[in-house]
């Protein structure tokens, strides 16, 4: 089994920051791509970010310049920066992984985490 475990969110005001981590543990043989997605209500889930393997990255425009992806091949965590917080960054942030366990590979499957809130209001 394969678990991704996010941590890290909260209530802040405008302009502040937070830093998600996303711990991904279990029978891992490996990780590709994994990516920050978040779903405000009534809204469609949307990406955020994503990184590969080798610490390509990509951001939706909405965050480019505000938030950083990142993540540690060791600790098979990835995080998630974010500065200058809008009220529009209110949502729920999930992430997820292309990940290949111990009996699927060469295949990978995609796992999500259970969702982290992420508030900003004043």
């Amino acid at each position: 089994q394969v678990q991704l475990v996010e941590s890290g969110g909260g209530l802040v005001q405008p302009g502040e920051s937070l830093r998600l981590s996303c711990a991904a543990s279990g029978s891992i043989f490996s990780i590709n791509a994994m990516g920050w997605y978040r779903q405000a209500p009534g809204k469609q889930r949307e990406l955020v970010a994503r990184i590969t393997s080798d610490g390509r990255t990509n951001y939706a425009d909405s965050v480019t310049g505000r938030f950083t992806i990142s993540r540690d091949n060791v600790k098979n965590t990835v995080y998630l920066a974010m500065n200058s917080l809008k009220p529009e960054d209110t949502a729920v942030y999930y992430c997820n992984g292309a990940i290949a366990s111990t009996t699927s590979y060469p295949f990978e499957n995609t796992y999500w985490g259970q969702g982290t809130q992420v508030t900003v209001s004043s």
